[in-house]
């Protein structure tokens, strides 16, 4: 027989664990980055994909390892859209700046990631 927590918890709580939207693993909430869909005013029709770096902005939020294997595994899905519930078109500048940030690359990768994120937008558009 299995001993349960004093808090009636199961031996195995999943509290605080997520699922990337890239690889489709699941991973500790405080392992991923959590990215909102906000309406972009300037520009009828698009929302920004943001980073919630503080895990608070309202709203429907995606979570994803914060490496470039998996932001290209989203992008090549088209799965923001879905895993967001928004059938606007996606600006993914600010993400993939904060993916970039948080990987620490050098400078020699940071110019592929360029080219990389540029062929993003063209896919996403």
């Amino acid at each position: 027989m299995t001993d349960l927590p004093s808090d009636g918890r199961s031996p195995r709580s999943h509290a605080g664990r997520r699922t990337c939207v890239g690889c489709r693993r699941r991973g500790e909430r405080s392992a991923l980055l959590r990215v909102v869909a906000v309406a972009d005013e300037a520009r009828p029709g698009t929302s920004r994909v943001v980073p919630d770096l503080r895990k608070r902005l309202p709203g429907r939020g995606a979570w994803l390892h914060p490496d470039a294997d998996c932001l290209d595994k989203v992008v090549a899905r088209r799965a923001f859209g879905r895993a967001l519930r928004t059938a606007d078109q996606l600006d993914l500048d600010e993400v993939v700046a904060t993916v970039e940030a948080l990987q620490g690359e050098n400078s020699k990768d940071a110019e592929a990631t360029v080219v990389a994120a540029d062929r993003r937008k063209r896919v996403q558009r």
